[in-house]
């Protein structure tokens, strides 16, 4: 009989341990154990790290506490895999999760799954621990950044969808450089999951194999807004990108560790849409200064025959002159008429191109196929995209991605 029958029996029938039926010290600890999870389930807590210990095994014990009290806690090894920072005994921080009681000696603790710097203060020692860890590994080495191109014809944008930067950075890109093409990776920018989401962004753009230069960024917000453009993940897909990347987080006065991985970083997106542009927008201003000195040869040449032939023959000098002019001019006015045209097809070509190369881009998403009940397979440990169960081994975590949420697994069973 389940337990949901006994509750449905009438009260009479119930049979329960009255207060003189001694417990064995398992009995009362399991209810001890049930009571504080069903009153206490998760949530966030704030305190000071003491007694801070990673394991060898890769789980994370901790003391947590504060003027008058300290809570136990511990977080095992595939909670641990989302820390963007690393711990520190003395540090301030905030830590989600649920209470239940370690049964082997009786005591609660807390379960954690996320732990995250708690302040402006610990958040600028993470972000200096990881700046200086990334450096010593050659991250941020000038001679590992690559030349931005001159001229790209495409340029890949890892940013919100949504959001004003893209309107901005394409604002621009039609104003300054109207012939290349834009191809967007949208991913949030902010909150839980935003790293990775930037991850598999810049790693979509290099798929693509058609991008010449991708700019990565948001605009401005605290520090927390911008803390997934600090995170390791992030740094290293960089790092590792195929293409060379422009980072543009933030306003002027905002450093991110992406800023210094990068090719190049860019105080502001605008910015960065005006770097890529610049060569291009040199080129057209040298096609207007070369076609203002032509012009004003060509009429230069046209003054000096008037003026000759007026000495021999005034009147009819002149009349053949204004008559050049009038043919020149109208072939002038013709031939910008011509251009115009042309500019406007070869806009339209580049809007078609684009839209079509939108449309592939959309179709090469792995989120299309979610849409019809397909997941994605991670390995936890390794981040490889599972395509064959040999690719696995037992007593791997695996993370199995839905259109909605996410499910971890460990594998007990390998079918070839």
């Amino acid at each position: 009989m389940s337990l949901l029958d006994l509750f449905d029996q009438p009260e009479e029938k119930k049979t329960e341990k009255d207060d003189t039926t001694p417990l064995t010290v398992s009995e009362l600890t399991e209810q001890v154990k049930t009571l504080l999870e069903e009153g206490l389930s998760h949530r966030w807590i704030i305190g000071e790290l003491s007694q801070y210990t990673h394991h060898s095994s890769g789980h994370r014990y901790f003391t947590l506490k504060d003027e008058a009290s300290q809570l136990s806690g511990v977080m095992f090894k595939w909670k641990s895999q989302s820390l963007n920072f690393e711990p520190e005994t003395g540090m301030k921080v905030l830590v989600y999760g649920n209470i239940s009681v370690y049964e082997a000696r009786g005591s609660y603790q807390l379960y954690a799954d996320k732990m995250q710097p708690a302040g402006a203060g610990e958040l600028a020692l993470a972000f200096e621990k990881m700046k200086s860890r990334l450096a010593a590994e050659g991250l941020f080495d000038p001679q590992n950044k690559r030349t931005l191109p001159p001229y790209p014809r495409t340029v890949g944008i890892a940013t919100s969808a949504t959001g004003a930067v893209l309107q901005d950075i394409s604002k621009i890109l039609r104003r300054r450089a109207p012939g290349v093409n834009i191809v967007l990776a949208p991913t949030p920018v902010q909150g839980p999951g935003a790293a990775e989401k930037i991850v598999e962004s810049i790693q979509l753009l290099n798929a693509y194999n058609k991008v010449d230069v991708i700019i990565v960024g948001r605009g401005g917000g605290s520090a927390e807004d911008l803390w997934p453009f600090n995170e390791e993940i992030v740094a290293r897909a960089i790092y590792n990108s195929d293409i060379p990347i422009i980072s543009a987080v933030g306003h002027e006065v905002d450093f991110s560790i992406s800023d210094y991985v990068a090719d190049h970083r860019s105080p502001t997106p605008s910015a960065a849409a005006e770097i890529v542009a610049k060569e291009h927008g040199i080129l057209a201003q040298r096609i207007l200064e070369l076609r203002k000195r032509l012009r004003n040869g060509i009429e230069k040449e046209l003054t000096k025959y008037e003026e000759r032939q007026n000495h021999l023959n005034p009147h009819r000098v002149l009349l053949r002159t204004r008559d050049k002019i009038a043919q020149s001019t109208q072939y002038l006015d013709e031939r910008h008429k011509d251009l115009v045209i042309a500019f406007d097809r070869y806009s339209n070509s580049l809007s078609e191109k684009f839209n079509v190369s939108l449309t592939r881009l959309e179709d090469l998403s792995p989120f299309q196929g979610m849409e019809r009940g397909l997941s994605i397979t991670e390995n936890i440990k390794t981040g490889e995209l599972i395509k064959s169960s040999s690719q696995l081994n037992l007593g791997d975590i695996v993370r199995i991605r839905f259109k909605k949420g996410s499910i971890l697994c460990n594998v007990e069973e390998i079918e070839q």
